[in-house]
């Protein structure tokens, strides 16, 4: 991992300017993660890792994933610690998209996790949590279909 959150192992597409490379925030003591990136590397999926509590993803990201999710809460790693200690449940019923999407890409602690991002067909895909049977789906199924784990 270098200081910007990257593994440089896995670097590949966004990074080298690929556009079509698969995004992963994930946490390193998150065991759903480990088994998404496990999942990655054994179907030979190109992706690059990036550490969500060091870089979370921008609000760029956050907001074409809304775009594509359309329920911010879907974003939310609502099980996290933070999010409960900061009490964001209520606090998300009077936030605007604007001010949850610069909240998360402040705290990656509050982002869903694994969060996949890329661009296929001229559409952006967004993965949030990991499941194996859904990730097959969608890494099989044509661009401009998104599948989210719930």
């Amino acid at each position: 991992m270098n200081a910007g959150g990257v593994d440089e192992r896995r670097a590949t597409g966004f990074d080298a300017g690929m556009p079509n490379s698969k995004r992963v925030f994930s946490y390193a003591k998150c065991s759903t993660c480990r088994a998404a990136l496990r999942f990655l590397e054994s179907e030979g999926i190109g992706h690059s890792v990036h550490d969500i509590t060091a870089t979370p993803p921008s609000v760029d990201d956050l907001t074409e994933a809304l775009a594509v999710l359309g329920d911010r809460r879907k974003l939310f790693n609502t099980s996290g610690q933070q999010y409960r200690e900061l009490g964001v449940s209520e606090k998300l019923k009077s936030m605007t998209d604007a001010e949850a999407i610069r909240l998360l890409s402040g705290n990656g602690r509050l982002v869903k996790r694994p969060f996949v991002i890329w661009r296929e067909g001229g559409r952006t895909r967004v993965l949030v949590g990991f499941k194996d049977v859904e990730w097959k789906r969608a890494f099989a199924s044509p661009p401009g279909q998104v599948s989210t784990n719930r």
